[in-house]
């Protein structure tokens, strides 16, 4: 009993003692499950307790703005940038990357398949009018999807009824391609780790455009007094360890890497 209550102790002194951040991050890092990987890691590694508010880049950025996040890790390098150059973030930090890939129903009634890039697969979609499945949620992949579309010369606002703006994340906005039998543009680690495949199937990547990079921003002391700019510095000196290194180059899923580490050293 004596050494039973010892035990207890020691659990209850460590979580008294570990230190809650608040990171915002992207759906689609949440949905691939490399988050449950790193943050049991990342407690006893650290000591820190990272709450993790899961929302689009565009709504995480806004979280930063507002100061009611310590840190950001998100995918969208143009709002990133603009974010640390208004001052909101000290700095910007990649971690590690992936694609993003066009997932759409196995028989590919819209031929993508053999499309030469990503603007001729969405060209060939545009003009099927098959059923497309957006973010519509201002993401980071909803940034990327956007981009694709313009650089292909179409505005998504002269779109008819098979393009569909769901406003959701990424797991949901999987979900609803699924039932609808759509075409979507996902990051590859959310789609190896979705469940709910049905007749989907991945039908086009390799487009250096695709690439998708993952960033961390620590959120400015210098605007938010109260940020634990501290805890901020520790989360990121791990983020960019070869622990963080192994887990995030190790997370596989059927033998498939989901993520690339490419964090560079503090100079």
């Amino acid at each position: 009993m004596i050494r039973l209550l010892a035990v207890l102790a020691v659990i209850l002194g460590s979580t008294a003692t570990a230190e809650t951040i608040k990171m915002a991050v992207t759906t689609s890092f949440h949905n691939s499950g490399l988050s449950e990987v790193l943050l049991p890691a990342i407690a006893s590694d650290t000591g820190l307790d990272v709450q993790l508010l899961v929302v689009g880049t565009g709504q995480a950025l806004r979280l930063g703005e507002a100061g009611d996040v310590d840190a950001i890790l998100v995918h969208s390098k143009s709002a990133e940038e603009a974010f640390v150059e208004a001052g909101f973030g000290t700095h910007r930090r990649e971690i590690m990357y992936n694609d993003f890939v066009i997932v759409g129903p196995s028989s590919d009634h819209a031929a993508i398949s053999g499309a030469g890039a990503a603007g001729d697969a969405l060209t060939a979609i545009a003009q099927a009018e098959a059923a497309f499945v957006s973010r519509g949620d201002d993401s980071g992949t909803h940034k990327k999807e956007r981009a694709l579309w313009d650089a292909a010369g179409y505005d998504t606002a002269d779109f008819g009824e098979w393009y569909k703006a769901v406003g959701a994340g990424m797991g949901a906005s999987l979900n609803t391609a699924s039932s609808l039998n759509a075409y979507i543009l996902a990051d590859r680690a959310s789609w190896l780790n979705f469940g709910n495949k049905g007749d989907l199937a991945l039908l086009f990547a390799g487009d250096p455009v695709l690439f998708n990079q993952y960033a961390y921003l620590p959120v400015n002391p210098a605007r938010h007094p109260h940020v634990k700019s501290d805890a901020a510095a520790s989360l990121e000196m791990w983020l960019t360890s070869d622990a963080a290194r192994t887990l995030i180059n190790g997370y596989t899923i059927d033998g498939e890497t989901l993520f690339t580490f490419n964090a560079l050293k503090a100079q």
